[in-house]
């Protein structure tokens, strides 16, 4: 009697060559866009730009227009200071170079709008314009995040393109809603693009 020999199970088949090549070339992406792009831009940073605009929203609400306009000035420049803060503390834990080329370059295309912002600011507040300034502001504020996020992770342009919606929306909607577009913006907007960036890039 022949001894049995266990049956021998069917041949696996290969991986296809196109699946290896497509996962190398997705790891190949993002190994140079982690090189080439800004990762310092902290979204627990932004999250908290998000909670004092929230509160800014709130105080400034119904108030005189010149007073309006102090608080949320007086918010742009406390925002500064917490992102500004944020990003430098993350550049640090994560030991990488704050001014670097891709540093560099998102400053230097998020500042010009910026600096078009403060000038319109001065302007119409002298001229009495206030009910210009929300839409301006976001629309502005929209296009620096999306000329810089160029230089940075994804989903940075992303988050400039939600802004500049927001001001149009700000540009065309009545008077009485421009308080809860600016809290939409520059309130939930920071906080919930925040959360995304702290979860996905870390911090």
């Amino acid at each position: 009697m022949g001894i049995a020999r266990p049956l021998r199970s069917a041949p696996r088949e290969p991986t296809p060559l196109h699946s290896h090549a497509l996962d190398n070339l997705q790891f190949i992406r993002d190994t140079m866009e982690r090189a080439t792009a800004f990762t310092a831009i902290s979204g627990w940073g932004l999250v908290a730009v998000g909670l004092t605009a929230l509160a800014a929203a709130v105080v400034a609400a119904g108030r005189a227009r010149p007073v309006w306009l102090a608080i949320w000035l007086g918010e742009g420049l406390l925002a500064f200071l917490i992102a500004g803060g944020a990003t430098i503390r993350k550049a640090r834990a994560s030991k990488a170079p704050l001014f670097s080329m891709p540093g560099k370059r998102f400053a230097l295309s998020f500042s010009p709008p910026m600096l078009v912002g403060a000038l319109l600011t001065a302007v119409l507040s002298v001229q009495g314009a206030y009910a210009l300034l929300p839409g301006i502001w976001l629309l502005l504020y929209g296009t620096g995040i999306v000329t810089g996020g160029a230089f940075s992770i994804r989903v940075v342009p992303v988050m400039g393109m939600c802004f500049m919606a927001l001001g149009g929306v700000a540009l065309l909607a009545p008077v009485p809603w421009q308080a809860w577009v600016m809290a939409a913006g520059f309130g939930m907007l920071h906080v919930v693009f925040g959360v995304l960036i702290a979860r996905r890039y870390g911090g």
